[in-house]
């Protein structure tokens, strides 16, 4: 409830009320914008791309991190080489879908069978490509730590209370670029821009301390194109790029437009003063979601894996929403029986700049998995040849031999 002094009351009811400019005085100034709430019931059909449908460092990326979960425990292995008695029941605890043996003999080109010393029990080894590849990789993490470590305060810094679960954490190391276990050493892997805390339920999280403003790769771009000075409230305009053949009604089209000139809240700013239902918290949920896309190395995420952020970064109940309705920015892909959201801007824009330094390397070991195709078709191959030779001939039976004749 607000209480008026009484040299305000007596211009409540003049031709030119104070109330107004008083009031933009001492609110915010996304105050007169969360008023207004301009809802449009936007509903575009999805439409298949091809496009996004073949970007293989996306959808390989199942088969890939088993794959490299399986690496991991071979390349940290004393001798470099493990019996498959010491995965062969981490089949869940890897994310492997089948039996262990079977997913390793899937990929000749990434692991070398052999007969160990003992019990003639079958070991693997990982295979020269293999083994550059990892080194390749180990560089990365290296060198490149600290580019990971931005990666990851970043996306604490997204939350209201600067802090998240680890147990959340790490169900994005994946999409993050972060190794197995660097979360399970902090102290070590850590700098000092972090605090390990207690939260909620007995959960441990990570908490930054950061007094340096932190801006959003949409503001980063916004001032190299010109026309943004990143300054609070700022209006900026999302890059679009609309699916082929779309076609739109005029209220949608008209919506979409004023859509564009509403201000454009960083993920890093305050958000609790703007209304749920109105356009420029909208705006704030698809410009949270680029910035969460941007940090991922293959910008793109499961969409169910996403759930887990709603309470922490202030997205509403149905986010998922925010896809359908903005199909000029995302693309829900429905391969491998899941629905993946793709950031369009990585894969359109050559201006887009943040490319992740895990991603080259990723597509090393995708490239790796495919040339296993090729070995077992050539073993299978092989195989009927080798089958084909020892085959008896068939017999005519209407044949007889002279020598039987004669001696008849």
């Amino acid at each position: 409830m607000l209480f008026f002094s009484r040299n305000l009351r007596k211009h409540l009811f003049s031709p030119q009320p104070l109330i107004s400019t008083l009031l933009q005085k001492h609110l915010p100034a996304f105050y007169t914008y969360t008023q207004k709430c301009t809802y449009v019931d936007v509903y575009m059909k999805w439409k298949k791309d091809s496009y996004y449908d073949s970007i293989e460092s996306i959808h390989k990326s199942i088969q890939l991190k088993p794959l490299i979960a399986l690496k991991n425990c071979i390349s940290t292995a004393p001798d470099g080489c493990i019996p498959i008695s010491a995965v062969s029941k981490r089949d869940k605890e890897l994310g492997i879908p089948v039996k262990v043996a079977r997913f390793l003999r899937q990929y000749p080109s990434v692991f070398e069978e052999y007969t160990g010393p003992e019990y003639n029990l079958p070991w693997f080894r990982l295979t020269r490509e293999a083994v550059e590849i990892d080194r390749e990789e180990s560089e990365i993490y290296r060198d490149c730590k600290g580019d990971l470590l931005g990666r990851l305060k970043k996306l604490v810094l997204m939350s209201g209370e600067k802090r998240l679960p680890v147990k959340i954490i790490q169900g994005l190391q994946w999409y993050l670029g972060l190794p197995d276990e660097f979360l399970k050493d902090p102290e070590r892997n850590l700098d000092g821009s972090f605090r390990v805390v207690e939260m909620e339920d007995g959960l441990k999280g990570l908490a930054v301390e950061s007094e340096i403003r932190v801006l959003s790769v949409m503001q980063k771009n916004g001032m190299k194109r010109g026309g943004y000075g990143g300054g609070p409230m700022e209006a900026m305009p999302f890059p679009f790029f609309p699916p082929k053949g779309l076609r739109m009604k005029q209220k949608i089209s008209d919506w979409l437009y004023e859509f564009q000139k509403l201000p454009y809240v960083s993920p890093y700013e305050d958000y609790l003063g703007l209304s749920i239902d109105s356009d420029v918290s909208e705006k704030r949920v698809v410009g949270v979601l680029h910035e969460l896309f941007s940090l991922f190395v293959e910008h793109s995420a499961e969409r169910k894996k996403l759930l887990c952020l709603r309470k922490y970064l202030g997205l509403p109940q149905k986010v998922h929403k925010a896809f359908e309705r903005h199909p000029h920015m995302f693309y829900l892909s429905l391969r491998n029986k899941t629905c993946t959201a793709i950031l369009k801007e990585a894969y359109c824009d050559k201006s887009f700049t943040e490319v992740h330094p895990l991603s080259t390397v990723r597509k090393k070991y995708i490239n790796l998995m495919m040339e296993s195709e090729v070995i077992l078709k050539r073993r299978r191959m092989n195989n009927r040849l080798v089958d084909s030779q020892n085959e008896r001939p068939k017999l005519d039976l209407d044949y007889v031999e002279e020598d039987r004749t004669e001696m008849a």
